[in-house]
């Protein structure tokens, strides 16, 4: 016999032998984490209730988020209903706020919420990335938690403290300091023209600033702690340095949570009420200068809404609710389609 063929008759019984213990291995957890059939037939009823009552409770809960927003939205369009019959769309785009004569339009506050939401949202977003980045990243262990619990504490101080800290501290400080220096340097930007003012837009910017940064940076942390180690430890084996990885690794696989975190940051400056009115200055009409005195929707309506003179100016403070409301939901749609293309985009 030849010898080729002897070491055939050798090895095939062992292949088959090798091929089926694979088989076994593979197979054996797959087995035994599988549910049997005696199993399921001897499941106690109770067991099934149990799991028709879970279904139940979270899909009651989910129905619930949703009856309580349906029930928002119809209390304050009853509420603004009077407004909005009486001045209609044009409610929009008209800039008198008149309570004497009962001649109210929205377009000043909008335009004041829109620019203090994304001016804060321009300074935030940079300043929070950083810190994540810093915490997660670069920091040492023993810097991390201390700075990591400062940051977070900052989120726990009431509006209403940060809008006194607004007013005696930061508000003189601007006034003094940051506004004449910009203002000496930028004055030739429109936006940085005008005198300084301790009751202003910026002022206002700079508080929201100070309010999102901790919820977009908390956010963003736990999205870089959550990138595998093994793609950051492979691109800095391939030779990329420490920035190169975290521009091509870290930001590109969280890319999407990071503009969902921002968004939801965008969404805590538009709903701000009690701090801005304590430092932006209540002040209509509103003037291209960011150092001037302005006014926001939320600003407006905890303002005056106790001391409304007539039904008609309850209904537009109401009406101003409404308005604030829309753009938040508008906010938070368009967040989660630029979220969803960012997701799609990294799958493919």
């Amino acid at each position: 016999m030849p010898c080729t063929d002897l070491v055939t008759d050798w090895c095939q019984p062992r292949r088959r032998c090798l091929r089926t213990g694979i088989l076994f291995v593979v197979a054996l957890p797959v087995g035994f984490t599988r549910e049997p059939k005696e199993l399921r037939r001897t499941r106690k009823p109770l067991d099934r209730i149990g799991d028709r009552v879970l279904y139940g409770l979270t899909g009651l809960a989910a129905l619930a988020a949703l009856a309580l927003i349906a029930a928002i939205v119809v209390e304050i369009f009853r509420g603004a209903w009077p407004s909005i019959s009486h001045f209609g769309i044009a409610f929009l785009w008209h800039s008198t706020w008149d309570p004497v004569h009962n001649n109210f339009g929205a377009l000043q506050f909008v335009l004041g919420t829109l620019i203090t939401s994304f001016g804060a949202v321009l300074l935030a977003a940079p300043l929070s990335i950083a810190i994540a980045l810093f915490l997660s990243e670069l920091a040492p262990a023993s810097v991390r938690g201390p700075i990591g619990t400062l940051v977070d504490m900052l989120a726990a101080v009431p509006s209403v403290v940060i809008g006194l800290w607004g007013i005696f501290v930061l508000g003189p400080l601007m006034a003094h300091h940051v506004e004449p220096f910009l203002h000496r340097w930028l004055g030739f930007i429109p936006i940085f023209g005008g005198a300084p003012s301790a009751s202003s837009v910026f002022t206002a910017i700079i508080v929201l600033t100070i309010m999102i940064i901790p919820i977009t940076s908390a956010v963003c942390r736990e999205l870089f702690l959550a990138v595998p180690r093994d793609l950051e430890e492979g691109a800095l084996a391939l030779g990329a340095t420490r920035w190169e990885m975290v521009r091509g690794v870290v930001l590109h696989y969280t890319r999407g949570g990071v503009v969902a975190a921002i968004m939801l940051g965008l969404g805590r400056a538009l709903g701000e009420a009690i701090a801005v009115t304590q430092v932006i200055g209540n002040f209509i009409p509103l003037k291209l200068s960011l150092f001037s005195p302005g006014d926001t929707l939320a600003s407006r309506v905890a303002n005056q809404y106790q001391g409304a003179d007539t039904n008609l100016a309850l209904h537009s403070l109401i009406y101003l609710g409404l308005i604030l409301l829309v753009i938040t939901l508008l906010t938070n749609v368009v967040a989660q389609r630029v979220v969803h293309r960012f997701d799609a985009t990294r799958r493919a």
